[in-house]
């Protein structure tokens, strides 16, 4: 029937729950558990979830590094829940806010042996939400039966796990012309995910010929940067140059990306920001909040490019990433075009770093 809910609009709905603190139930093969993101947990909820079973928590490889915890299952690692452990107990572990001030959360018992791919799920979503990678569940003997009892949305693995991995269609939307300090001559056009999630832009300056490489920018949106102006990244130099550049050739393509952060979202963005207060860089600081260096997809650059019939470009970056992205999705890079701009005495430790440890390119 056409009214029933597809994986797509499900796993979208399992989003908003976990953002919200409501359990989703995920099944595979037989076996079923009931998933809360830590981030969004109240402590009636998680006592409630004790009698059902026995909780587990999971957490990435990267965060249970940090935590001198013992990793099993490759990428994540299942630890038990002691029979004290409350909601700050939760929290403590899975945000790496206090770690240098109360270093001890164990010892951490990680659990091995039977699948991990429901606690895998768990996390691949509370990603996805924006949300600390960390997760509580409880493994149930009758999950169907338990998410029609309490209205909870049921994501069976065979068919989400591919929705999780691939990149969603987009499509779009609506175009308009938008005359700009870079150029009057611009349009705006907005692209719009199948799957609920955010809408990406592409700014298109002048008329760039389809038949040639396109002066083209991936760049991913910087709240604090961007709109901010903060000295911290050099985001905003780079957009505005990237656009001025554009608009002296009179024509060119910037993909405006709604990655936050590499990819955690503005929220994370801000621990990983607390972190560098406290010492880290940006890529240790990624790592103790259990995420890896960089989270974005750079597909989705490519398949906007590809809707509005560009098939090479011209790839203002010191990213390599990007052009291995463009070139492994069907986007011929002719040429690199270097974008150094924005460095300053409180971002020059973070550009480094990003040299050093991401291979940007000088």
């Amino acid at each position: 029937m056409s009214l029933s809910l597809g994986i797509v609009e499900r796993l979208n709905r399992a989003r908003g729950d976990l953002r919200m603190g409501v359990p989703v139930v995920l099944t595979e093969e037989g076996a079923g558990a009931v998933a809360v993101a830590v981030e969004a947990l109240e402590p009636g909820r998680l006592a409630d979830l004790r009698l059902l079973g026995e909780p587990v928590l999971a957490i990435t490889a990267r965060r249970a590094e940090t935590l001198k915890a013992r990793v099993y299952d490759d990428d994540l690692a299942r630890i038990e829940l002691p029979d004290a452990a409350g909601i700050e107990w939760l929290r403590a572990v899975a945000d790496p806010a206090d770690d240098l001030r109360l270093p001890m959360k164990g010892p951490l018992r990680a659990l091995r042996g039977g699948g991990a791919g429901l606690a895998r799920a768990a996390l691949a979503l509370a990603k996805s939400a924006h949300l600390l990678p960390a997760a509580v569940l409880v493994p149930v003997a009758d999950p169907l039966r338990l998410a029609a009892q309490h209205a909870l949305t049921v994501l069976p693995l065979e068919e989400a796990r591919a929705e999780l991995s691939r990149g969603s269609p987009l499509h779009p939307v609506v175009s308009a012309r938008v005359p700009m300090v870079a150029s009057q001559a611009g349009r705006v056009h907005v692209f719009r995910p199948e799957d609920g999630g955010e809408e990406h832009y592409a700014i298109e300056i002048g008329r760039p010929d389809r038949g040639l490489p396109v002066l083209a920018r991936l760049h991913s949106a910087c709240f604090t940067g961007d709109v901010l102006g903060s000295l911290k990244c050099d985001c905003g130099p780079q957009l505005r140059s990237a656009l001025a550049r554009m608009g002296e050739e009179g024509a060119g393509v910037l993909l405006y990306l709604n990655q936050e952060g590499r990819g955690i979202g503005l929220a994370n963005k801000m621990r990983a920001y607390s972190l560098q207060d406290q010492g880290f860089d940006t890529v240790e600081a990624n790592h103790r909040l259990g995420f890896e260096d960089d989270e974005r997809d750079f597909r989705i650059g490519a398949g906007i490019l590809r809707q509005m019939g560009f098939a090479a470009v011209r790839l203002l970056t010191n990213n390599p990433a990007k052009i291995r992205m463009m070139e492994a999705n069907g986007i011929r890079v002719t040429e690199r075009v270097p974008l150094h701009v924005g460095r300053n005495e409180f971002n020059a430790a973070y550009l480094a770093t990003k040299a050093a440890k991401s291979g940007h390119l000088a």
